[in-house]
């Protein structure tokens, strides 16, 4: 006896979807567009930069060479990558135990903190430029390490500006772990501060991974501060400061701008795929939170 088969009907795609589909590619196009133009104009000669080819049949190293033989230029990176990775440590160290605190004690003032915390993030940052100059200037008098043109008052400053969102954004994961689980570890006999880091800080581990990547960028690319704060010792200053050189009163060195953002991308860049695993699960959660 034959039996009737019933054929399955396609899925058909919701036009919303369609709709959000579309207006992502044309965002990855915008975003991919500029990044692109740079890196062609890195490899693009001399006599070509200039052009409005959107590729070049002669590509050349030449940018790079002179970028990579500026005076300097090794040291600077250096100082930008030390920067950096001691901001991204410790911005996971303290947000994660800020987060801890305000999210399984309370006490009194906790709402006036997350507030003040919130309002941190809203401040221009052109706006404690000035006094961030005195305030280093003074606090330098007296301990020279943390003084003008040095390297630990710029960890400093880009570690408060990072810690507030990193702490924002790393409650949602400690308060997505149940309070039952904290009390199963305590009939078992762990301390509160066994828990704290056996079990609560690898649960939380993507949402450190998110905000190291934010603080990271946000240290690698800053300008501002580090012209600032860094503005006569040649020998500490970071890479983005590095990139003046090429800016010329009488002309300016477009190959060898485009060739040092690009090398400066490529830190960023390789940090990102280091840490893309976990990175997609730190942002959903941080949403869910």
């Amino acid at each position: 006896m034959a039996t009737a088969t019933i054929p399955l009907r396609k899925p058909q795609r919701r036009p919303g979807r369609l709709i959000a589909e579309i207006a992502c590619c044309v965002i990855a196009a915008l975003v991919a567009v500029p990044l692109y133009w740079m890196v062609l104009s890195a490899f693009k000669p001399a006599g070509e930069i200039q052009s409005a080819a959107p590729w070049t049949f002669a590509p050349s190293f030449e940018s790079f060479e002179r970028v990579l033989d500026s005076q300097g230029f090794g040291r600077y990176f250096l100082n930008s990558a030390i920067v950096a990775l001691c901001v991204v440590a410790l911005s996971m160290l303290l947000s994660f135990l800020s987060a801890v605190a305000l999210t399984r004690f309370r006490f009194k003032g906790r709402t006036i903190l997350l507030v003040m915390l919130l309002v941190a993030q809203m401040v221009p940052v052109e706006a404690l430029t000035i006094p961030l100059f005195f305030m280093v200037q003074q606090v330098g008098a007296s301990v020279p390490a943390f003084g003008l043109n040095q390297l630990a008052p710029l960890v400093l400053v880009n570690l408060a500006f990072s810690l507030p969102f990193a702490i924002w954004m790393l409650r949602g994961f400690v308060a997505a772990v149940p309070a039952e689980l904290e009390e199963a570890a305590a009939l078992d006999g762990a301390s509160r501060m066994r828990f704290t880091w056996q079990v609560l800080f690898p649960l939380v581990a993507p949402g450190l991974v998110a905000t190291s990547v934010l603080a990271f960028i946000h240290a690698w690319n800053d300008f501002l501060f580090a012209q600032t704060l860094i503005f006569s010792d040649v020998d500490n200053r970071t890479l983005p400061q590095a990139m003046r050189v090429f800016y010329k009163p009488e002309e300016l060195d477009w190959g060898g701008i485009m060739a040092g953002a690009t090398l400066m991308t490529i830190p960023v860049l390789i940090f990102f795929i280091f840490v893309q695993r976990h990175l997609a699960s730190g942002l959903s959660g941080a949403v869910k939170g």
